[in-house]
């Protein structure tokens, strides 16, 4: 359903009191009987599970495609381990690490941009869109990697940052590929109907402020020009613990709104950011969605609203993708102790 969501982000900006947008998409296998390899292999069990999801957690803000940051890096050659209870997994760059500089860059020029539908992606944008046709009540956001997570999956992560140092253009020329791709990519996904995208960088958590802009603030720039628009909004994610010393990059690439994990303090990211700038976060997902009890949900859930929804700005989110075998008790909890902060 088409919405303006520029609308959307002001009336969730000057709502006193707002319904919390967890990064929940996984869990839904629990729902339905199923595994993750169905989940991500199959558009009509993707859509389904959203749908599961949605219904579910009646009082949630939105409804959110998977994180499944293994796609976009499968199209380009990338090797990935998929599982039946853990989220798909890069275990192979498509760069050789183990050739010269030269021979390293030539690999980078010749890599080709693949075709949107490559791979698994017309599974993602298939399911988009019919889930966009089931969930009418709320926005419908798809998911994508962001360009420096992206380029450092195909370099190999751990190389990567050498690279930087080392081989900076050629770590340009994957960038540009990269965000080339992810441009439409998500252009594919607003063509079949989502609201919006939660794009997800959490490798720029690895750079350095130096870094940062260069390599992962200016691309993510370039993306958000291309893409947002008043339909359309944009969602960055970043779950490093350098946010908060990278932050003007991140702000830099003009998002709708702004998500950080737990391993930076909530109340200080809010602290340094426009009062006009939506921002989420950041309930563990590991520590206490996935191996947390509904006790522990409900303490460090109210804990963080306690120290950060005196920010206007604030909406209370898991701090990333909920695993796929959280517990459904600890999920409600979540959103119980969200109801129980706002009754006051």
């Amino acid at each position: 359903m088409k919405r303006n969501m520029d609308q959307w982000t002001k009336e969730l900006l000057e709502a006193p009191v707002k319904k919390a947008l967890p990064v929940l998409s996984f869990p839904s296998i629990q729902l339905l009987g199923i595994t993750v390899n169905d989940l991500i292999s199959d558009s009509a069990i993707q859509a389904k599970g959203m749908k599961a999801v949605a219904d579910r957690t009646p009082k949630a803000g939105g409804s959110v495609s998977l994180m499944d940051l293994s796609v976009e890096a499968e199209c380009f050659g990338a090797e990935i381990r998929v599982s039946d209870d853990e989220v798909p997994t890069v275990v192979g760059s498509v760069l050789d690490t183990e050739i010269d500089e030269d021979e390293r860059m030539a690999q980078a020029e010749a890599m080709e941009v693949p075709a949107i539908g490559a791979g698994r992606t017309q599974i993602y944008i298939d399911a988009i869109a019919k889930a966009v046709e089931d969930i009418t009540d709320r926005p419908v956001f798809a998911g994508v990697i962001g360009p420096f997570s992206l380029a450092g999956r195909l370099m190999d992560v751990t190389s990567s940052m050498i690279y930087c140092y080392d081989e900076p253009d050629m770590v340009h020329v994957v960038l540009e590929k990269a965000t080339e791709f992810i441009i439409n990519y998500i252009k594919a996904y607003k063509e079949v109907g989502a609201n919006g995208v939660v794009m997800a960088e959490p490798l720029a958590g690895l750079l350095s402020p130096a870094l940062a802009q260069e390599f992962s603030g200016d691309y993510c720039k370039k993306i958000v020009d291309a893409v947002r628009d008043e339909n359309f909004a944009f969602i960055y994610h970043n779950c490093g613990n350098t946010a908060n010393v990278t932050l003007d990059s991140i702000l830099s690439c003009g998002a709708s709104a702004y998500h950080f994990g737990n391993a930076v303090d909530m109340a200080e990211i809010l602290s340094k950011v426009p009062a006009d700038t939506i921002c989420m976060g950041n309930v563990d997902p590991a520590g206490q969605f996935r191996n947390g009890t509904p006790a522990s949900v409900r303490e460090a859930t109210l804990e963080v609203m306690e120290k950060c929804c005196s920010y206007p700005n604030f909406v209370i989110s898991s701090g990333c993708d909920i695993p796929p075998l959280s517990s459904w008790d600890n999920i409600d909890a979540f959103f119980a102790a969200v109801d129980e902060y706002y009754a006051k």
